[in-house]
């Protein structure tokens, strides 16, 4: 059999090898990689040098590094071949129109905060104060994210479940390992594609999942996968994105695993739905004590739920989502672990896992 391909070299700044770097501008009121990649609406990055992230987007490794008002990325090739000065092959120079799309769109670079800030905090003095609370890093929390893998942004979400970023995170990875593609070795770390629906579809997969800690989710997972892979199939569940958000609400519910809160998750990233406000205990703690609202009773109903979404999105908006995402940001942010931050991730820029 033939040798596996040596490990690639970490490309971790653009002094390294600068012919494979590509820039996009992108100042820091836009965008903040240390915030966003880090709070918990994806699990696919690792810091892996001081402020290098690396991780799996639309089916390839990069290394994301901000510097001033630019955004600097690498992409690796597939398991490429390295020559003898230690440089990949120059077959994996990114497609610069490409991977500058993917990015655009991963971010939602062309949706302009600062504007969205102002005006939430001409309507919320509560925003207001968050944000100024917070200068030069309120302001990047922006959200939203179209998707590259609509099926991984839901499947990791349903990880999300009485749980906690690192350990989802853990989980991810291990999930992509065991039933997903290696795409290649970055000092001899292995990266994988996220799996595909039929790999989690399939007659054992439930009993894998298990024996990798998923728990009682490994019935989730790949039941949903399975309903999915049945049903919809990958692009139906894509095709989400054209259609009104509480239709979109309403099928995702309609899967193994998937209520309310894990539901307006993914509609918030994957097809979208900026009006989609998640609500765990937090939020609606923030709902009753900050803001008086009197909303949802004794216990947090499906109808609470609702009633609590429609008060944000009367309060801020058709963009409410990415708005109350900033406050339970700012939460984590000061150190604290708010009541049902173990069961939510918090929301950025980007989107689930790919």
């Amino acid at each position: 059999a033939a040798a596996p391909p040596a490990p690639l070299t970490l490309r971790d700044a653009p002094s390294a090898c600068p012919s494979l770097w590509r820039s996009l501008p992108c100042p820091p009121a836009e965008l903040r990689l240390d915030l966003v990649l880090s709070s918990g609406q994806t699990f696919r990055w690792w810091e892996s040098s001081p402020g290098a992230w690396t991780g799996v987007l639309a089916g390839r490794v990069w290394t994301l590094r901000q510097d001033r008002d630019r955004l600097w990325y690498t992409v690796y090739g597939e398991e490429e071949e390295e020559d003898g000065d230690g440089r990949p092959a120059e077959a994996a120079k990114p497609d610069g129109a490409e991977t500058d799309r993917v990015l655009r769109d991963y971010f939602q670079l062309d949706v302009g905060l600062p504007a969205l800030y102002r005006a939430w905090g001409a309507a919320d003095p509560l925003f207001r104060k968050v944000a100024d609370d917070f200068p030069g890093e309120a302001a990047p929390w922006g959200l939203g994210g179209r998707p590259r893998h609509p099926p991984g942004c839901l499947l990791s979400f349903i990880c999300t479940s009485n749980n906690h970023i690192s350990r989802i995170t853990a989980m991810i990875e291990r999930l992509c390992r065991a039933f997903g593609r290696r795409l290649c070795r970055l000092d001899a770390r292995p990266f994988h594609a996220f799996p595909s629906l039929s790999a989690l579809a399939g007659a054992d997969a439930e009993a894998r999942l298990r024996a990798l800690g998923f728990g009682y989710r490994a019935k989730f997972v790949s039941g949903s996968a399975r309903a999915i892979a049945e049903g919809l199939g990958a692009e139906g569940l894509r095709q989400l994105r054209t259609v009104p958000y509480a239709e979109a609400r309403r099928v995702l519910c309609a899967l193994p695993g998937v209520g309310t809160k894990v539901a307006d998750c993914v509609c918030l990233m994957a097809p979208a739905k900026a009006e989609a406000v998640p609500v765990d205990t937090h939020v609606w703690r923030i709902a009753r004590q900050r803001y008086g609202a009197v909303l949802g009773g004794r216990s947090l109903t499906p109808r609470a739920h609702q009633e609590i979404g429609d008060f944000f999105r009367g309060l801020w908006g058709p963009r409410a989502g990415w708005a109350q995402a900033v406050l339970f940001c700012a939460d984590l942010r000061q150190g604290q672990q708010p009541a049902g931050s173990r069961d939510r991730a918090g929301g950025s820029r980007g989107q689930g896992s790919h």
